[in-house]
Parts: structure tokens; C-alpha cells; sequence
């Protein structure tokens, strides 16, 4: 059995964290998405994520296997909401971004993994509402059992449109 375990990512981890971010914009572009195409999250990303500390590491064995963002403060981009609305607007939220996994290790349940321990990381935050966002044509970041809220925007071109998804855990 392997070990398997969430931690902060650390500057020396950014070529690897580079190489699976790399990897996910192809995997976009071939299946036809516009999402990350435009060059970003690029390494100035998670530099800053790094240095913030929101960014955090999926190991296998020692071996970085993919990487997320968890953000507890307020996303600005989630202010306005259209088609719908958030269900849970008076608790703070935190935000999962860039959750991605390695080629290498796909096809392990590794994604749901990974999810569990950031929602774990937030609950130990004082946090029970959580929120992510996707490209409609990005049917991975789907699959979670978050409940859809509606559209927002990203930046203001249609590229920018993502769906909008919302999970509330019980205080």
C-alpha cells in the first residue's frame, strides 16, 4: 500500500507542481476547453500561492502526484453570481482552485482523495462552506458531489463564463 498524504507545498516543490499544471493545459486543450489556454495560472501563481501558503501538495510515496489551491478568504470573482445563487452567503467559505493530478498517477481516485483532505483542512479552519468553479466543458471538475449555484466569471470575456458549484458541510 502506498503512502498517501496531503502537505504545503514549498518553493523547491514548483517544477513538479509546474509539470502537472503543464500536463492538465493539454489535457484541456484536447478535450476542446478554453479554460488555462491563455497561459494561466502560470508560475508567478503559484509562487504567490506558495508564499501565501494556500497551496498544497497530493504525495504518493514521496513522489508529488498533484497539487490544489485552498483559498479561505474571499474570491472577489465570486461576488456576483448569475442564473442562480449561492445557497450559504452569511458563514465564510473557503475556495478550492487548481485542483489537478498528475498523468502518472490517474485512474487512482486520487482527485476525491485529495478533495476530502482540503474540505478536512478547511473544517479545522472553522470552515463548513466550501466553493469551486470550472469551465463548462471541463467534466472532471464535475464529478464532485458539490452542488451546482450558478455562473460566474473569471474575467469578463465569455472564456471568463464558469459554473459554479457550492458544498455545505453541517455545523
Amino acid at each position: 500500500m502506498s503512502n498517501i498524504y496531503v502537505k504545503k507545498a514549498q518553493l523547491q516543490d514548483l517544477p513538479a507542481i509546474m509539470k502537472i499544471i503543464d500536463n492538465a493545459k493539454a489535457l484541456l486543450k484536447a478535450d476542446g476547453s478554453p479554460q488555462w489556454q491563455d497561459g494561466s495560472p502560470d508560475e508567478t501563481t503559484f509562487i504567490n500561492d506558495i508564499n501565501h501558503g494556500n497551496c498544497w501538495v497530493l504525495k504518493v510515496d514521496n513522489q508529488i502526484a498533484g497539487t490544489a489551491t485552498l483559498l479561505t478568504a474571499p474570491d472577489a470573482n465570486y461576488e456576483n453570481i448569475s442564473d442562480g445563487q449561492w445557497k450559504n452567503t452569511s458563514a465564510p467559505y473557503a475556495t478550492i482552485h487548481r485542483i489537478v493530478i498528475s498523468p502518472d498517477y490517474r485512474g487512482m481516485s486520487l482527485s476525491k482523495f485529495f478533495l476530502s483532505n482540503l474540505i478536512t483542512l478547511g473544517t479545522h479552519a472553522g470552515i463548513n462552506n466550501f466553493r469551486i468553479d470550472t469551465h463548462e466543458l471541463n467534466q472532471r471538475m464535475q464529478q464532485f458531489n458539490f452542488e451546482y449555484t450558478g455562473i460566474i466569471y473569471v474575467n469578463p470575456t465569455e472564456d471568463g463564463r464558469r459554473l459554479a458549484f457550492e458544498l455545505n458541510l453541517e455545523n
